[in-house]
């Protein structure tokens, strides 16, 4: 099979495209990113040579040159992980994420329909629930849960969702959708939580936790996320919504104080700022679904996956540091400039 991954030099879709190349080494790839700040063509540079793996740099709301590129290629699965997703930038610049998480995914589903995609999988988030009451343990994210969004972000993911689901039942489109906890792993922004707080502590800088750090996160390994994805693009129900959680939820502030422990750093770092505005107190996924339709289970308990992040980000301090400085921008024209 050829498959479109889009938003494939961030994070998770870096993480999914290796995923994908090592189970499924007989399908061919086509890895999209249009490079803004978080897309990192480092991220793919253990791909280079593969001749299964080909980059397309490209913004996913140009139709032109979308449409060009699936009547090129004929994709079979498309993989959209393309988005804004930092709820600190929502805050600052709503409108962006607008035009990347709506109308980026109505391009790629106009394309996916004209070129006979045979499934498309919008890789979603449980912020599209809002939020759980700390007090309330029992109580847990489902596919039915209605959606009640908090940020302009899951706002935008929540819209792009409802678009997923309409070009379904309108237009026939094959589709499925994964919402999935908070993720951690390689190749993760420094915006974020746990690689922030691994490369202040390692410098000896303050560690910023917003209010006094109560808020609960459900932390899923990003190599579970991506198994999950797998599943359910191969061998998902069309048309329907599956949960991704990690059965590991921790309070921010425990999981700074475990980073300061792990690398042999005072607690003294930690300093507490003001909160996020609208920021949600807990999130829980319920995963039985994926879990008894498609028999997906967590490879990773925290404990181990905490750990093994930690270690991968020291013994990556060059690739932080590239990504901190602004460094790992230059690479793409380093790489593609003179071809």
């Amino acid at each position: 099979m050829k498959l479109l991954i889009t938003g494939a030099a961030g994070f998770i879709g870096s993480n999914f495209v290796y995923y994908e190349l090592d189970k499924h080494p007989e399908d061919e790839i086509v890895a999209l990113d249009l490079l803004t700040y978080a897309g990192n063509l480092k991220n793919l540079k253990g791909c280079e040579g593969n001749e299964h793996f080909r980059f397309v740099r490209m913004d996913i709301r140009d139709r032109e040159n979308i449409y060009k590129l699936f009547e090129e290629e004929q994709f079979d699965i498309v993989v959209n992980f393309a988005a804004e997703s930092h709820v600190d930038r929502s805050i600052e610049d709503p409108e962006l994420f607008l035009r990347t998480n709506i109308i980026g995914t109505s391009v790629l589903m106009d394309a996916s329909l004209k070129y006979g995609v045979k499934r498309y999988h919008q890789v979603s988030t449980d912020e599209v629930y809002g939020d759980l009451p700390l007090e309330r343990k029992d109580l847990f994210f489902t596919e039915e849960t209605p959606i009640h969004t908090s940020s302009p972000y899951s706002a935008s993911k929540a819209s792009a969702d409802l678009l997923v689901m309409a070009y379904h039942r309108t237009f026939g489109l094959n589709m499925t959708i994964s919402r999935c906890s908070n993720n951690y792993g390689p190749y993760q922004f420094p915006e974020k939580l746990i690689p922030l707080m691994i490369n202040n502590a390692r410098h000896d800088r303050s560690l910023p936790v917003y209010g006094e750090g109560l808020n609960v996160r459900d932390w899923l390994h990003v190599y579970d996320h991506c198994s999950g994805i797998d599943l359910i693009m191969r061998g998902g129900r069309n048309g329907e919504v599956y949960n991704i959680g990690g059965h590991n939820e921790k309070a921010n502030i425990e999981v700074v104080k475990t980073i300061l422990k792990e690398l042999g750093k005072p607690e003294s770092l930690i300093t507490y700022v003001t909160d996020r505005k609208g920021h949600d107190l807990r999130y829980a996924i319920d995963p039985r679904k994926i879990e008894m339709e498609l028999g997906w289970k967590p490879v990773y308990d925290f404990n181990t996956g905490i750990k093994e992040t930690i270690e991968w980000y020291m013994d990556h301090q060059e690739w932080m540091d590239e990504v901190t400085s602004g460094d790992y921008l230059h690479y793409y024209e380093q790489m593609y400039g003179n071809r």
